[in-house]
């Protein structure tokens, strides 16, 4: 069943590559009592989410704090490594956006957002979106119809609705 607004996130563990190593993530720990935004894609340095997706995030950050936002999230089914260089590589770390890892796909198949296009090389990955969530619910959902799309679940996609 894919997640809807209104729906509470379930309870889901992904991975942020730190100076330590690999560490556990919450993510009832990062939503609790906060407002966050969480967008996935389909996968690190694709082209849709490497020039589009992660870009308009960025831009728009400012633009989310000043609307109350705590922090913004990309997930992606990456393993850490990737989703660390990637978000040195595109200057999102910089920028403030947390990049966490869905290796094994379980919160992506647990909100019913994967999807598999073997003939692109795209095993169990995730759709494309962009939801708000309010201490640990989704508020608002923008799911994209297509993964080589990018406009609802863009930064100012999802600011137009909120």
């Amino acid at each position: 069943m894919t997640i809807s607004k209104g729906d509470r996130l379930p309870t889901s563990t992904l991975v942020q590559l730190g100076d330590a190593g690999p560490a556990p993530v919450a993510l009832a720990d990062k939503t609790a009592g906060r407002k966050v935004v969480i967008f996935a894609v389909p996968g690190a340095f694709t082209p849709t989410c490497h020039s589009a997706h992660v870009p308009s995030f960025m831009r728009t950050k400012d633009l989310f704090t000043e609307k109350g936002v705590d922090e913004i999230i990309c997930v992606s089914v990456n393993d850490p490594f990737v989703m660390k260089a990637w978000g040195e590589v595109t200057g999102a770390t910089e920028a403030g956006i947390t990049m966490l890892s869905d290796a094994e796909s379980a919160f992506t198949k647990a909100i019913g957002m994967d999807f598999d296009a073997p003939p692109a090389g795209l095993i169990a990955r995730s759709k494309r979106y962009a939801m708000l969530v309010e201490d640990g619910i989704v508020t608002q959902l923008n799911e994209e119809s297509s993964p080589g799309e990018c406009e609802i679940s863009a930064g100012e996609g999802l600011l137009d609705v909120m």
